[in-house]
């Protein structure tokens, strides 16, 4: 069974990746179920940039083994594109997904509804055993709320609207599965998972 590293210390995008991946006949593992310690700088301007330091990190401190490593955040417009690769510690480096959402809300506190569009996206990058890269992307269009609503999901996900829902469910209010659907990580592994089928 072919083995994927991926290269993530973020729990939550460890279960979604796993998930989305299911029906593939490979092993995936974390970072530390791979007795890797990686955590590099991600000084990359852009979502590609930062995939692609993970990833490459990942990969030679492996030795060689097949890697996934993705960076994603949010845009909003109003803020001219923040907080976006920031979006992890846009209230701080150590800050909670609590400390960023409430920086969020104060920053767009006189901003109406219609200005409040937002975005997130996710950026994958694929190394195989033999080096070569894929990278990928994937978007999901929506508006940011007024307040959080809803108890799943994490980080930015209880101010987040998608536009398939209408502005009436925040991605903290719908299941896991419904979200794997649509989000921009879902989006973004379409291709990777294509890849991967066509590789076996």
């Amino acid at each position: 069974m072919r083995r994927i590293i991926i290269a993530s210390n973020n729990a939550h995008k460890v279960e979604e990746i796993s998930q989305m991946m299911k029906g593939l006949d490979h092993e995936f593992v974390t970072l530390r179920e791979a007795g890797i310690d990686s955590d590099p700088v991600e000084d990359a301007d852009s979502f590609e940039g930062n995939a692609r330091i993970k990833a490459r990190a990942a990969f030679e401190k492996s030795g060689g083994v097949a890697v996934i490593a993705d960076d994603s955040g949010l845009i909003v417009d109003a803020l001219d594109g923040e907080p976006g690769v920031y979006s992890s510690r846009y209230a701080g480096k150590d800050a909670t997904d609590a400390q960023n959402n409430e920086l969020l809300l104060r920053n767009l506190n006189d901003v109406e509804l219609k200005d409040r569009r937002a975005r997130f996206v996710c950026t994958m990058c694929l190394i195989d055993e033999s080096g070569d890269e894929m990278i990928c992307e994937g978007k999901v269009e929506g508006v940011i709320g007024f307040k959080e609503q809803g108890e799943g999901g994490f980080g930015y996900d209880p101010l987040f609207y998608p536009d398939e829902y209408e502005g009436k469910l925040s991605f903290s209010e719908v299941s896991a599965e419904e979200k794997n659907r649509i989000s921009h990580r879902a989006r973004a592994l379409s291709a990777i998972k294509s890849r991967l089928l066509l590789d076996r």
